[in-house]
C-alpha cells in the first residue's frame, strides 16, 4: 500500500458469494464457507497490519434464519470450530473480540464460544474485531427504540437528542464504518448497519467472498483514500 494513504479507522465486510462459489465447482454449499474462513483470516491479518482499528464481519443476518436447517446447523458449527481454531491467534496478536446481534436466538452451544471468546480478548487493546450474528439493522433499530422509549417514560423531565439513540444500538461506543465492502457483487445493504452506514463510502467488488484476501482488501482501501468525504458539506 503506497505511502500517504488514508487509512478507515472502521472496515465493514458484507461477507458475499459462498454458496455461489461452491455450486460453481460443483460443491456443497457449506464448502463455500468453509473456504470463506480462510479470507477471514487473510482479512484480519491485513487489517491489523494495515492499522484499521475495527474490522467489522457480517457473518449470518436474522433473514438467514430462514436457510435450510442442515445449512444453519452447519454454519453455526463452522463458527464456533473457527473461534476455537484463531483465539489464540487474536490474544497473540492483541485483537479484541466483539458479537453482535441477536444472541437470544443462538444456541447454548455458541453462545458459550462467544462468551469465553470476548471475555479472554478483553483486555486487548489492538484492533476490534466485530462478527455480527444474527443481526439485522432494522432489529437493531427497532429494539433501540423500545429502549430509548422506556427510559424516556421512566425519565419524562430528561431530554433526549438524536445522539443519544447511537447508545441504544448495539454498537454503542463503536465508530460508523468509514468503509463497506461487498463481495459477489450484488449491490444492496441487505438490512446491515442502516443507522450506522448514513454516511459510509460504500466499495462493491465481483470477487465472491472465498476468493476475497489481502489484495482485494488492499485495493478496497486504496480505492477509499481517494474518495472525497464531504458529509454534505461544501470543499
Amino acid at each position: 500500500m503506497e505511502e500517504n494513504r488514508i487509512i478507515p479507522t472502521h472496515v465493514s465486510i458484507i461477507m458475499d458469494g459462498n454458496g455461489r462459489w461452491a455450486k460453481q465447482r460443483g460443491l456443497e454449499r457449506v464448502s463455500g464457507h468453509k473456504e470463506g474462513r480462510e479470507s477471514v483470516r487473510a482479512c484480519v491479518t491485513c487489517a491489523a497490519k494495515t492499522g484499521i482499528k475495527y474490522l467489522s464481519l457480517f457473518a449470518f443476518s436474522e433473514e438467514n434464519w430462514n436457510r435450510p436447517v442442515k445449512e444453519v446447523s452447519a454454519l453455526m458449527d463452522l463458527l464456533v470450530d473457527s473461534i476455537a481454531a484463531e483465539l489464540g491467534r487474536f490474544v497473540e496478536n492483541n485483537i479484541r473480540v466483539l458479537v453482535l446481534g441477536n444472541r437470544k436466538r443462538l444456541n447454548p452451544i455458541v453462545q458459550n464460544s462467544i462468551r469465553s471468546a470476548e471475555e479472554k480478548t478483553a483486555s486487548c487493546t489492538g484492533m476490534t474485531l466485530i462478527i455480527f450474528l444474527s443481526y439485522s439493522g432494522k432489529w437493531d433499530i427497532f429494539q433501540a427504540a423500545q429502549r430509548m422509549a422506556a427510559d424516556m417514560a421512566a425519565d419524562p423531565k430528561r431530554k433526549f437528542s438524536m445522539e443519544d439513540f447511537d447508545s441504544y444500538l448495539v454498537t454503542a461506543g463503536i465508530p460508523d464504518p468509514d468503509l463497506i465492502i461487498r463481495t459477489s457483487g450484488e449491490q444492496r445493504i441487505s438490512n446491515y448497519l442502516l443507522w450506522q452506514a448514513a454516511y459510509s463510502e460504500f466499495y462493491i467488488t465481483d470477487i465472491m467472498w472465498p476468493d476475497f484476501r489481502e489484495k482485494e482488501l488492499t485495493d478496497a482501501i486504496e480505492e477509499f483514500s481517494r474518495r472525497d468525504r464531504r458529509y454534505g458539506k461544501v470543499k
